[in-house]
């Protein structure tokens, strides 16, 4: 399990993309549509292949028939730093071990082709605080395709009533730039930038 990238969950793109823009003082750059969980997105390039998106609901997308992933059915209010996901080289396995990451759904965008464990009400453990697991397959990665932003991550700190037993389920997990402390469910990536340390949450 390794760091993949960072999502902002939002209302619309329009006002994610004004957090994310404001925050950093750099410029998102076009991502597209998810079709199976009607969603879409911008992206940042972050360095040590890593990026950062904004995801909110199409409002041009049909409505899937199941809850949509992120949790972004109950999502309201301002544009937050909501989710991180880690890729695994083997997801069966990966959900073998952690089962209430959920189950795999194939996912498409263009020619990029991956696989995510998706819970079937759309929440991740641990008050959306666990990880969404991915295993990329086609069409290599959306880093290798985004231009240098200049910023790198230089900690994720994830909080939770329940470290203790977070950590636990984590244990696949060597970064340490993630930092899981107790606290209120709640995410901060301290960002370094062209301005200086930023910080999401």
């Amino acid at each position: 399990m390794r760091l993949d990238h960072l999502a902002v969950a939002a209302e619309n793109l329009g006002e994610g993309r004004a957090l994310v823009e404001e925050t950093l003082g750099l410029a998102l750059q076009p991502g597209g549509q998810h079709a199976h969980f009607g969603t879409h997105n911008l992206l940042m390039g972050l360095a040590d292949g890593l990026y950062l998106e904004v995801i909110a609901v199409d409002p041009e997308a049909p409505a899937p028939e199941w809850p949509r992933w992120f949790d972004l059915d109950r999502f309201h209010g301002a544009p937050r730093l909501s989710n991180w996901i880690c890729a695994v080289d083997d997801l069966e396995a990966a959900i073998a071990r952690h089962r209430q990451a959920g189950a795999a759904v194939d996912l498409a965008r263009g020619d990029l082709r991956w696989r995510m464990a998706v819970p079937g009400d759309g929440v991740l453990p641990f008050d959306n605080r666990f990880p969404a697991l991915i295993e990329w397959q086609a069409g290599g990665h959306p880093s290798a395709r985004l231009a240098s932003s200049g910023a790198r991550l230089e900690r994720l700190v994830v909080a939770h009533p329940e470290a203790g037993a977070l950590r636990a389920e984590l244990s696949d997990l060597r970064d340490p730039r993630v930092v899981l402390e107790p606290g209120a469910p709640g995410l901060r990536a301290e960002i370094s930038t062209p301005h200086g340390v930023r910080v999401l949450e």
